[in-house]
């Protein structure tokens, strides 16, 4: 099977396209450094010659509000045309759980911007949401620092391994379009504030981390089930101590 990864080279795409080529398909790593731009449109005709697969793991590079939703409007719009063109059959998304529950985050309005043009462009589709990495646990730590205390939320949080992340999505795309949403997420639940100084406790980072249900969450305002499914999820097998041993190990 052939199959286009845009975003290929990012990291859950490189992952996902070694999970992919293990398994013996044809991979097409998508990059702008390969030549193939999902905002230029730049080679998109060409790889997707011949693909029965699609994976958008594109991401913005930038958080501001204005930028980030032109992005996925923009890369959604052309690699959705580029796909009816070519005849794709299965076009699967990463997006994040909870996306459409924190109208005031701008980089979830944008996935949720994103969503929405999936759906509306008839072609078969599958929506992978993911709690948070937790190759981003100190970004989150940092994120909160308010003078010298780390101050965040007490809603529910269960961040998932990168790794977890591309086995669930290399999955998805190989089975039949679901015409919905699978939501993946880790094996361990807790407050993010907690989660967040378990993590720091374990890496050596001094800083105090404070429960407050005001803070924000990369501008969002977090309830109790802001950032975690719902329902019924796909859990990954790698629990953050599991996690942090390999990282330390990596090192």
């Amino acid at each position: 099977m052939k199959i286009v990864v845009i975003g290929g080279t990012g990291l859950i795409g490189s992952k996902t396209v070694t999970i992919l080529r293990r398994g013996g398909h044809e991979v097409i790593a998508g990059s702008p450094k390969s030549g193939i731009n999902s905002i230029t449109g730049e080679g998109l005709q060409q790889a997707l010659t011949g693909a029965q697969v699609v994976i958008d793991l594109a991401n913005s590079p930038s958080w501001e509000d204005h930028a980030v939703m032109e992005f996925f409007q923009t890369s959604s719009r052309n690699l959705l045309a580029a796909e009816a063109a070519a005849g794709v059959r299965h076009h699967v998304a990463l997006s994040i759980a909870g996306t459409d529950r924190m109208p005031d985050n701008g980089y979830f309005r944008a996935k949720v911007a994103q969503e929405e043009a999936i759906v509306a462009s008839g072609i078969p589709y599958t929506i992978v949401r993911a709690t948070q990495f937790m190759e981003f646990l100190g970004g989150i730590a940092d994120s909160g620092m308010v003078g010298n205390v780390v101050k965040l939320a007490p809603g529910q949080f269960q961040p998932i391994a990168s790794d977890d992340v591309a086995a669930n999505v290399a999955e998805v795309a190989l089975a039949a379009p679901r015409m919905g949403i699978v939501e993946i997420a880790g094996p361990e639940r807790a407050p993010l504030n907690e989660f967040i100084a378990r993590y720091l406790k374990a890496v050596g980072d001094p800083r105090q981390v404070v429960s407050d249900p005001e803070a924000r969450y990369f501008g969002g305002k977090v309830g109790e089930h802001s950032l975690v499914p719902l329902g019924e999820a796909r859990l990954g097998r790698i629990g953050l101590d599991e996690w942090l041993r390999s990282a330390r190990s990596a090192n």
